[in-house]
């Protein structure tokens, strides 16, 4: 630890503590009085277990004048009648660029065994507002994804926020972990929010790779982790973000998945006695969302961050509570299509549903006329594709049909790509114009 590191530490010790009594326990909730009038939500408190053991929990909210309690772990050898001691009534981050190449958990903790953190000088609040809307820069200038698909027939731009939607099993963690590769942007960060254990060093050791992981930060929280570690590995993964944004850098903000930050609210919602409205998710829920999304966006200087979030929808219905909830916030959508998986083709994306709401006003008139021919042979083909198969159409019948046909091979390989392989925005463009025979765009 440098010694900067340590003064920082030094000046954050409290002069004084508060102490309450554990009152009482039922699932993940614990009751604690007799410092309520110090408590606020959000507020931390560390309990002391039979063993000696501390437990760090949160405060979710208040009942009969005890405080509601949230533990970040397990709750063994917590007894009513154990210590509970009050600690930072706020919680704050100090991130620093030395970060950069590091893995850490939702307390911002170290998980990589790659020793401590350097400590930044500035805090950070986990639960940041976003900057005034009346202050920010406007979203403009693309951003290099490195998929074909999404820079040509969805171009993203700096500060834009895209979700992801797709079910279990369809390739959202891969086609997250290919923007997180081959993107142009100058930082990363990563937010893996419930995901299986196993799978997180495969994503840095096979999908990330040593250059990938060196311009970026990776914030985990494993599905067997507590809705309080899940929920906020979350914000603090926009925490990050936002830091790097105020040095003025473009950053690509990773979120997989948004859909669990939302069952990890939902617990606590209904821990908390909230009752639960749509398909059992609580009001809290919906409220908790666009405070997540939308600290993501340009800033009110040049740094921006791009947000990327997947949605696993429930089911296969893009309409369910949650995914209807965050298309509502974001900037655009990429729809992932279990059948276009099936027949073989990755990413499965289904350019006809989805779409870039800024993509228009960032392109080149050419550009759009060469998206807008390619999506208009695809949705021909699409709305003509049982009768091909079973051979109910007749070529020459329509002359529209018959050239959707002759390209429809060609722009299904244009959409393929595979794990390892990179297209820059130039590329993918001149490309589809190939594959069209028209001349590429200026």
């Amino acid at each position: 630890m440098d010694a900067s590191t340590l003064i920082n530490s030094i000046d954050r010790i409290p002069t004084f503590r508060f102490y309450g009594r554990v009152t009482a326990i039922l699932g993940m909730l614990v009751e604690v009085g007799g410092v309520e009038n110090q408590l606020s939500v959000g507020g931390r408190v560390q309990l002391l277990a039979r063993d000696g053991r501390r437990v760090s929990c949160e405060v979710v909210g208040f009942r009969e004048n005890r405080a509601l309690l949230m533990s970040f772990g397990a709750l063994d050898g917590i007894g009513v009648g154990c210590q509970a001691e009050i600690a930072d009534s706020e919680t704050y981050f100090y991130p620093h660029p030395g970060w950069l190449g590091r893995v850490i958990n939702a307390l911002g903790e170290p998980v990589d065994g790659k020793g401590p953190l350097p400590q930044g000088s500035r805090p950070y609040a986990l639960r940041a507002a976003p900057p005034p809307a009346h202050a920010r820069q406007r979203v403009q200038g693309k951003i290099d994804l490195g998929i074909r698909a999404i820079n040509t027939f969805l171009t993203c731009c700096r500060g834009q926020r895209m979700g992801i939607f797709a079910g279990s099993g369809v390739g959202k963690s891969t086609v997250m972990s290919m923007m997180a590769r081959y993107t142009a942007a100058d930082i990363s960060v990563i937010g893996l929010i419930g995901e299986r254990g196993r799978e997180l060093q495969e994503f840095i050791q096979d999908d990330l790779g040593p250059e990938g992981l060196a311009r970026s930060v990776v914030v985990v929280s494993t599905s067997d982790e507590s809705p309080l570690m899940r929920h906020h590995a979350a914000y603090l993964t926009l925490t990050v973000a936002e830091f790097f944004r105020d040095l003025d850098k473009d950053v690509l903000c990773l979120m997989d998945s948004v859909t669990r930050f939302a069952m990890a609210q939902r617990e606590i919602g209904l821990a908390a006695g909230e009752p639960p409205a749509s398909k059992g998710y609580t009001p809290s829920v919906f409220g908790e969302l666009p405070r997540l999304l939308e600290r993501a966006g340009p800033g009110t200087g040049k740094g921006s961050i791009t947000g990327l979030f997947t949605v696993l929808v429930e089911g296969d219905d893009t309409n369910e509570p949650i995914a209807d909830a965050v298309r509502s916030i974001v900037d655009g959508h990429i729809v992932l299509d279990r059948a276009i998986a099936e027949r073989g083709r990755y990413p499965a994306i289904n350019v006809l549903r989805s779409i870039s709401r800024t993509m228009p006003g960032c392109n080149t008139p050419p550009e759009n006329e060469l998206v807008g021919r390619a999506r208009a042979l695809i949705a021909q083909y699409d709305d003509m594709a049982e009768m091909i198969r079973l051979g109910a159409y007749r070529r020459g019948s329509d002359p529209g049909v018959d050239e959707a046909i002759h390209y429809n091979p060609d722009i299904e390989r244009f959409l393929a790509q595979g794990k390892t392989e990179r297209t820059d925005l130039a590329t993918g463009y001149g490309q589809l114009a190939e594959v069209l025979g028209m001349p590429p765009p200026t």
